[in-house]
């Protein structure tokens, strides 16, 4: 799947990857600690706050698991399908993600946590936008998949099997991406506070502009 992918492709998943990196950390220096970019822990603290934790807590919790849901569900209703191609809504989609993340801006600078639901649907969202578009292979916003799929690549090709480098290469790029885009938005909150959603926002716009005007001179 990934070699019948264009080569723009690699340029896009590492710019989600930085985008989804930089609102993680975020979310980790000012959602009470709370990663949005991902479930895993999130799930785990569901199951936690049934033991000991408070009725609201846990309705936090899980509105971030549903928002999340939320945000997919937007993407699989604007993408219908698994194949990438010029003309779909992928500029909708980075629109929706642009727009949600200004909404996160809004909601957290006056204090309401409503903007945690809101980043976790943006992330949803682009997760279930390049997942859509690479068959199920790319993730862009968490990289915990990205890291089994190297090493199972690595290990094959140890044993003899060789290796799909542009496969291995999209795969470093987003880790890269994940953690570049980690230690900017770190230092964006420290300098900026949650002004510096304003960042991962415009890149959104921007690489939706970039893809209707080229989908629109490819097709003419």
């Amino acid at each position: 799947m990934i070699s019948k992918l264009p080569k723009w492709v690699e340029v896009g998943a590492l710019i989600l990857a930085l985008v989804a990196g930089f609102v993680n950390a975020i979310g980790l220096l000012s959602f009470e600690h709370q990663a949005v970019s991902h479930l895993s822990g999130t799930a785990t603290l569901l199951g936690v706050g049934m033991i000991k934790g408070s009725v609201l807590g846990l309705v936090h919790v899980l509105g971030v698991l549903v928002s999340f849901l939320v945000g997919s569900c937007i993407a699989g209703f604007l993408l219908n399908s698994s194949a990438l191609k010029l003309g779909r809504h992928y500029d909708t989609a980075l629109f929706i993600e642009a727009f949600l993340l200004l909404g996160v801006l809004w909601l957290l600078s006056e204090g309401s946590g409503y903007g945690h639901f809101l980043a976790s649907a943006a992330c949803g969202l682009q997760n279930a936008l390049a997942t859509t578009y690479s068959g199920a292979i790319v993730r862009t916003t968490h990289v915990t998949g990205i890291f089994t799929d190297l090493g199972i690549m690595f290990g094959r090709f140890f044993r003899g099997e060789p290796l799909d480098k542009r496969k291995a290469k999209l795969f470093l790029l987003i880790i890269a991406g994940f953690i570049i885009g980690g230690c900017l938005g770190a230092w964006f909150f420290i300098q900026f506070a949650f002004l510096a959603l304003l960042v991962p926002s415009t890149i959104c716009i921007l690489l939706a502009v970039t893809y209707r005007v080229y989908s629109h001179r490819i097709t003419e």
